[in-house]
């Protein structure tokens, strides 16, 4: 019989106190519910005599956006603190430390990063990061590398598989990102100053044979254990430190789907410098600082999944000369193409980013969200003929030079 309830702030705290080794005994707990996602609730826990905090993240077995009628799996719990201690044990300094699990009541137990900010709200507000390259890099060279056929026991990597099959929410993404922005579907939310490129992201038939392909691959490359829904609202964030969160959306896929979240949502901010920027000088300065981050992320990482590839790869055959630069372009261009399909979703789609639908001048808004599905077009048209990272950044660069297309 199963004991799952969502917990009260009054519950959270008591359930703390039961934790080892955490806070002291008897001492005067508070509790603030900070979700601000679409599927749980998230309980900071703060002790008041020594300011220690903890974080308590509960699955609801419904989407919050949405409410009870759009039902979710409790399963994601487990999926999200399996990953996150996984992730921990390849980049330690790049994911929150995981406490507990508590299956009963879908209940992760993990480090507070409220030092941190969300990197989505760093970059509405302007800041820079330079050691985000290199972090994002590393992570995304690390846990996809060595969760993968690469760098992981073949057996072994097919019974992890197994653990994270994550059906319900892969068909969240399937539907959301690879269907749905593409016809007239119930779920868009889409503004009425833009109906006409959705009408014209329905009718184009080319498009949708690149999306078909994009699909496939997410439905059927198995190739590494992905974080899955890897935006910079997934992202803690300061000057000297980068922490990925939420991986609830973990399972086995398309490695160029993580790299290709990351990217999107950089150059989703780069459009958004139309309402965020305060003129043409400061906007260019800051697009040419999202535009060398992009460069850089991909640089790090191929950089670190080279060197990982020659001194710590299991294959043999996958020494074969010329085999890891086919792939490596393979990779590139599935990257390509999956950041294209994660900037239209998330013009069209049912969930927007605050980058663009937080621009209060509607005017500008319009201007950011046609660059983006002027941008983002263009990436799944193009992945599958690119070469480098930089053929990305000039479909970025003419976007803002031409104000947009659509």
């Amino acid at each position: 019989m199963s004991t799952y309830h969502p917990l009260s702030e009054a519950q959270a705290i008591e359930y703390a106190r039961r934790i080892p080794q955490l806070f002291q005994t008897g001492s005067d707990l508070a509790s603030q519910e900070i979700g601000d996602g679409n599927l749980n609730l998230v309980f900071r826990i703060t002790e008041a005599a020594t300011g220690k905090s903890i974080i308590l993240k509960q699955a609801l077995p419904y989407a919050k956006v949405v409410g009870e009628s759009w039902p979710l799996t409790l399963d994601r719990a487990r999926i999200e603190s399996e990953a996150l201690i996984i992730e921990e044990g390849l980049v330690p300094d790049l994911v929150p430390h995981v406490y507990a699990y508590d299956a009963d009541l879908a209940l992760t137990v993990m480090e507070d990063l409220s030092d941190h900010v969300i990197m989505r709200r760093g970059l509405i507000e302007g800041n820079q990061y330079p050691l985000f390259a290199e972090h994002i890099g590393r992570f995304l060279a690390k846990t996809l590398f060595f969760t993968s056929d690469l760098g992981k026991n073949q057996q072994e990597k097919k019974i992890q598989l197994g653990r994270f099959i994550n059906p319900e929410l892969c068909k969240i993404t399937e539907d959301l990102i690879f269907d749905d922005p593409y016809r007239d579907a119930e779920t868009n939310n889409i503004e009425a100053p833009i109906r006409d490129a959705a009408e014209q992201l329905w009718a184009d038939k080319e498009l949708h044979f690149e999306v078909a392909i994009l699909r496939n691959k997410f439905l059927t490359q198995a190739q590494a254990l992905l974080h899955g829904d890897l935006h910079t609202g997934s992202i803690f964030i300061k000057p000297d430190s980068t922490k990925v969160i939420d991986p609830e959306f973990a399972y086995y896929g398309p490695m160029g789907f993580d790299i290709g979240a990351v990217l999107a949502n950089l150059l989703l901010n780069f459009a958004a410098q139309e309402g965020w920027s305060k003129d043409e000088e400061s906007r260019s300065a800051y697009r040419a600082y999202l535009t060398q981050t992009i460069k850089d992320v991909w640089t790090h990482f191929e950089e670190n999944f080279r060197a990982l590839w020659n001194e710590q790869g299991v294959d043999r055959v996958f020494t074969a000369p010329g085999y890891q630069d086919y792939f490596m372009l393979n990779l590139l261009r599935d990257t390509v193409g999956f950041t294209g399909a994660k900037m239209v979703r998330r013009i069209v789609g049912l969930a927007h980013v605050a980058d663009i639908d937080k621009i209060e001048n509607a005017a500008a808004r319009e201007r950011a969200q046609r660059m983006a599905l002027t941008i983002g077009t263009a990436c799944i048209r193009a992945n599958r003929q690119v070469a480098t990272i930089d053929e990305l950044l000039a479909i970025a660069t003419r976007a803002a030079e031409r104000g947009y297309v659509i």
